[in-house]
Order: C-alpha cells, then structure tokens, then sequence
C-alpha cells in the first residue's frame, strides 16, 4: 500500500480526497488543514485524522500530496524531499522562481518521484489527440473564466494562464524566443485579464488571452499547422481536426473545394473523447511512478518551466505600467 499524506484540504483538496479514496493501492495517513473548522468537517466526513504537526504527517508516509496555497509550497515540498518522500505539488510549483530553483536542485540530488499538478495534461480533449501528429506554427488560446475571489491571491497568469502555458510548453518542441505580454488589474490587486503573444525558436506564435472577469467560461486552444487545423476545447470536452487532403481513414466526413490550385478535399475528424476524471488520471500517474520507479507525467522541470514563463509574463506586464 503506497501511503500518501494530503496537505491543504480546501475546494481542491477535498476533490483530491475524494480520488485518493477511491484509488487501489493507495492508503491516506492523514491530512493537515491549520482551519479548524474545515478541518473537523473533513476528518469527519471522510473519516481520516487531523494532523497538526506537519512532521509527524510527513513521518506518517510515503508521499505526499500539497494542495495548499502556493506561498506554502516552498516549505513542505522541501520539508517532503529532505524526508525522502515522494511529492506532487498543485500548480504553480512554487511562490518565486528562488524557491522553484531551490527545489529544482533539490530534487536532482533526491531519488524521488516529483510531479506537479497541471491536470490539463490530463484533459479527455487534449488526451483525445495522442496519436495525431502536433506541429503547430500558430496557437491562439483563450481561458476565460467568471471572477471568483477564492483564486485572487495570485494573478490571473499564475492563476489561470500557467494551465496553458505548460501546454503550449509540451506541445511545441522549441525554447521560447520572445514574450510580449500586457495586463490589467480590475477587481484584485494583480493583473486579472491578459494578451500575451510567445513565440518560439522554430517559428511557431502562440497568442494567449486570459480572463478570470468574463461573462462567460471560456477554455480552448486552436492549432494551426501545415495543412491541418485542430480545436481543442477543454471545457466542453470536444476535439476536431480539419485537414487538407487527408490521406488516412482517421475522418468523420470530408467535402470538396474549388481553389486556384485546383480542388482540395477538406477532411473532418472528431477523434473520440473519452468522459475521464483528469484529477484521479494524475493522481494515479503519480502512484504508478512511484511503484514502477517511472518518470512522472509532468515533471519538475515541466512546472518550473511554466512557471517561468509565467514570470516572464508578469515582468513584461510590470514594466509595461511603469
């Protein structure tokens, strides 16, 4: 039995125990949540005990699951890796690019498993494209989401924009060449909707708008590439590929155009999206890396690398305003 420890027993934390529940293999030592009151309702509706010592938790376990604000992160992803335990950690990994660095090192020197919660990766839509071929050039995404103060500690780039971040990171295999970003703050301290435009060493733009004061929720990502287009639509789960001559019988329907250069057949696909639980699927990616010593889905190296474009991101924003 593989023994985790769940840090952080908030809106999120609750769905993380949840799945940690209904896992095989998996046994929760315990929690920790400084709020009394959350914390009596959680021990005793999932009937597992209240710890209020972070090391006699961590002393308790195997692994440990960190869905606690992001300024704490720092503290118990290191507190976890000097105690040889497995860590995965909800997104952004870390407060500062310092503390991401600090840990970044510390987990090289550790043999550990480390994975950060970007449950995008784990998206049905997103997983509904494993066996088509990405090279996109252009990449326009727009994350739209209605104002909520529970998320209003870190800007909407940290906050929201990192989700897409980290998949524009894993899609396009290419170094980041230049960011040009503007953002505004309107009902928080930090910026709370912003354009970003990234592009890439091999030439591939992405264009990022992100929102967290819309009218409406919004969360998509369209490819464009070589004779294909490819929406991919996070929210409501759908997935479609347009392609230019497709030659594979991978097409729900196709139709001719007339062009100058003769007649193009268009083809249309919906690949099948399977109804999945992204936060259990990362989970339980977690669990398996840990029992098959495997690499984790979504690396360290993965998160500080969201992270720190992210923080790009917010430089250009800074320095935009004054």
């Amino acid at each position: 039995m593989l023994k985790i420890a769940v840090f952080g027993t908030g809106h999120l934390g609750k769905f993380h125990l949840n799945n940690l529940q209904q896992m095989e293999g998996v046994e929760i030592t315990g929690f920790f949540d400084p709020n009394d009151e959350n914390a009596k309702a959680v021990a005793e509706q999932y009937n597992i005990t209240r710890y209020t010592d972070v090391d006699a938790l961590m002393d308790s376990c195997d692994a440990v699951d960190i869905v606690a604000p992001t300024i704490h992160h720092f503290e118990l992803c290191s507190k976890a890796l000097r105690k040889g335990k497995h860590v995965f950690v909800e997104k952004p990994l870390a407060n500062t690019m310092e503390e991401a660095r600090e840990l970044m090192k510390m987990a090289r020197e550790s043999n550990i498993r480390f994975q950060v919660g970007h449950v995008e990766r784990f998206n049905p839509a997103f997983l509904a494209l494993k066996d088509i071929s990405l090279q996109p050039m252009f990449i326009e995404v727009h994350r739209l989401a209605e104002f909520n103060p529970r998320g209003t500690d870190v800007s909407v780039i940290l906050d929201l924009m990192i989700h897409d971040i980290d998949i524009l990171l894993h899609l396009v295999k290419s170094n980041v060449s230049y960011i040009s970003a503007n953002g505004v703050a309107v009902m928080s301290e930090t910026p709370d909707i912003a354009n970003v435009r990234i592009e890439f060493d091999n030439g591939c733009v992405a264009n990022l708008t992100c929102s967290r004061i819309s009218m409406k929720k919004m969360r998509k990502i369209r490819l464009f590439q070589k004779d294909a287009y490819i929406g991919i639509d996070f929210l409501d789960k759908k997935t479609e590929v347009i392609r230019l001559n497709p030659t594979d019988d991978k097409k729900d329907f196709s139709f001719d155009i007339e062009t100058n250069n003769g007649i193009k057949t268009i083809g249309v696909y919906n690949p099948p999206v399977k109804n999945t639980n992204a936060i259990k699927m990362e989970l339980e990616a977690f669990r398996d890396a840990i029992i098959n010593h495997t690499e984790t889905p979504v690396t360290i190296i993965d998160g500080y690398r969201a992270m720190e474009v992210a923080h790009l991101i917010l430089d250009k924003i800074a320095n935009r305003h004054h």
